[in-house]
């Protein structure tokens, strides 16, 4: 039987809401059209398959994609990134799936129980 999953419920919640967050992110950077967007949004959704499934590929991939995209958002609108609602929020979001992918629980995790 194909074990393959897109979600994977009995992770730890930090690595759970990643992959959703980051699926979510990948949907909508999809949809601008911007190709550097379009190419974190690959890594994003691919990575968070990898995660759901417990491969180190999937996880490293995700937490590259990740904060390429917070480097990303900083670069591109510079200081109006804290100035500007949108922005900010944008950079939140961003911000959150980085700390869900870095934080301990999702580290550990992934140490002991990724192939």
């Amino acid at each position: 039987m194909n074990e393959n999953r897109f979600l994977n419920p009995h992770q730890p919640q930090t690595l759970y809401s990643a992959v959703i967050l980051g699926y979510i992110e990948a949907f909508f950077n999809l949809i601008t059209l911007y190709p550097i967007l379009i190419l974190i949004s690959i890594g994003l959704a691919a990575g968070g398959y990898g995660i759901a499934n417990e491969k180190k590929w999937g996880y490293a991939l995700a937490v590259g994609a990740a904060v390429v995209q917070v480097l990303f958002v900083l670069g591109y609108y510079g200081s109006d990134t804290f100035t500007n609602v949108f922005y900010l929020i944008n950079f939140l979001f961003d911000a959150a799936l980085v700390a869900l992918l870095l934080h301990p629980m999702s580290r550990d995790y992934q140490r002991i129980w990724f192939r």
